[in-house]
């Protein structure tokens, strides 16, 4: 039997939970101190809630779940995995909106699953962490959305991140101001927002076959090709009320937003995000550690509004966690982090199990994370010092007839290797000068 996961998922081991708990905490406690709140929803939703919302490519890589059961035998699809969790924010928003504060700021971190082809730093099945505003439509709300997640990334020690702002009538104007028709905008869109995988000869060919006419698409790709891309489209857009409109609302969020603490925040002329109903200023973010997105995020006011009789708006940004602690687990190896416990207590003999038992107690009550090592069979103190290594614990306790005769302690830094004797009395002292307390 294949002992793999499926194509597409993974297991987590402990050290890589660890690493990704860790990372979560940082997360809630960046969202909090930027007053958002949490919310959980199911993993799986209606299907007609999840369809008709992503694009027509996005829509193809829902998973949907079949019936079972005595009483469907059709085994027809009625429910979906959940494709994200702005979706789901946005029928919690209609279904509760009378009981929660406006604007309602929450964050969420989640599973989701895509019928995506897999692929480096991406899976079926990943966690997402958002965060959402919904029931303002001032950009304030836009800019204070990246400004957390840029203060998420920074906190995380991932800096060198490259913020990329674009509005979606930005977009609708461009797309006019080239001489794309009216009913070939999305499809178009979708074409645009491959530049940077396929390149402009690549979006000229999608355009192409998309039926945009040939003089749009020479246009565009002679602008593709600028050195100034940003200054030829900004060109553009300025003969358009909607291009106009959109500029305005990406140079009010760069102002609002300013510097950016460990990474950049700058104008995106052609970033379009596949998702359709977005409708004001979109960002992704990219990392130097790795050419793919990690987070991004938009305004999306009618999405509520399908879910009830008058739209609400509502901003927001999603962190791609997979990808990230790609980036994490880089950097943890480049800098041999140890990730497991303070401290592991060996037990040398049989009689002094009790005594080892009491001094990890001891430990943890001094707030030292503290394992101790229960494996049975020989206790030969290389046996528990490779099983410690393996844990990445930061240090070992050697308490051994001897030490426990003189009331003495052992304590063997497994970075560095260096072991001291000292006596029992002045052990957490001394383990909080090695451990940094």
């Amino acid at each position: 039997m294949d002992a793999n996961p499926p194509s597409g998922t993974r297991d987590y081991l402990p050290a890589e939970v660890v690493r990704r708990e860790r990372a979560f905490s940082t997360i809630r406690d960046t969202f909090h101190r930027h007053g958002f709140e949490p919310l959980d929803t199911p993993a799986f939703e209606r299907l007609d809630v999840l369809t008709g919302k992503y694009g027509e490519e996005g829509d193809q890589l829902i998973f949907k779940i079949l019936r079972r059961g005595d009483h469907e035998a059709s085994g027809d699809a009625d429910l979906a995995l959940r494709y994200d969790l702005t979706v789901p924010l946005a029928r919690v928003a209609a279904r509760y909106g009378s009981q929660l504060p406006t604007p309602f700021k929450r964050y969420h971190i989640a599973p989701v699953w895509r019928a995506d082809r897999p692929g480096k730093g991406r899976f079926r099945e990943f966690f997402q962490c958002d965060l959402d505003t919904v029931g303002s439509d001032s950009l304030v709300a836009d800019a204070a959305t990246i400004q957390a997640v840029a203060d998420v990334l920074d906190r995380l020690g991932l800096t060198g991140f490259r913020i990329q702002l674009n509005a979606r009538p930005a977009l609708a104007g461009l797309i006019e101001a080239y001489g794309v028709p009216a009913e070939l905008e999305g499809s178009a869109l979708v074409a645009l927002d491959k530049l940077d995988k396929v390149g402009a000869d690549g979006v000229a060919r999608e355009l192409v076959e998309r039926g945009v006419p040939h003089a749009a698409v020479d246009a565009l790709v002679g602008d593709l090709g600028s050195a100034d891309l940003a200054g030829a489209v900004r060109e553009r857009l300025a003969s358009t009320e909607r291009g106009r409109d959109g500029l305005a609302q990406v140079d009010r969020v760069l102002e609002l937003v300013g510097e950016v603490p460990g990474g950049t925040l700058a104008y995106a002329p052609v970033l379009a995000r596949g998702l359709t109903y977005y409708t004001g200023p979109v960002f992704e973010v990219v990392h130097d550690g790795l050419d793919a997105t990690i987070a991004a995020g938009g305004r999306y006011d009618g999405l509520v509004g399908m879910f009830q009789a008058n739209d609400v708006p509502a901003t927001g940004g999603s962190l791609g966690m997979e990808r990230i602690l790609l980036l994490l687990e880089q950097a943890e190896a480049a800098t041999d982090t140890r990730s497991g416990p303070d401290v592991l207590v060996t037990v040398m003999d049989e009689e002094g199990a009790a005594d080892a038992m009491q001094l990890a107690t001891q430990l943890r009550d001094a707030g030292f994370t503290t394992d101790l090592y229960t494996g049975g069979g020989s206790r030969k103190l290389g046996k528990q010092l490779k099983y410690a290594d393996r844990r990445g614990a930061h240090t070992a306790i050697i308490r051994g007839a001897d030490e426990r005769a003189a009331g003495t302690v052992a304590v063997k830094d497994l970075a560095s290797g260096d072991q001291t004797t000292l006596d029992q009395s002045e052990l957490v002292a001394h383990l909080g000068t090695l451990l940094g307390r």
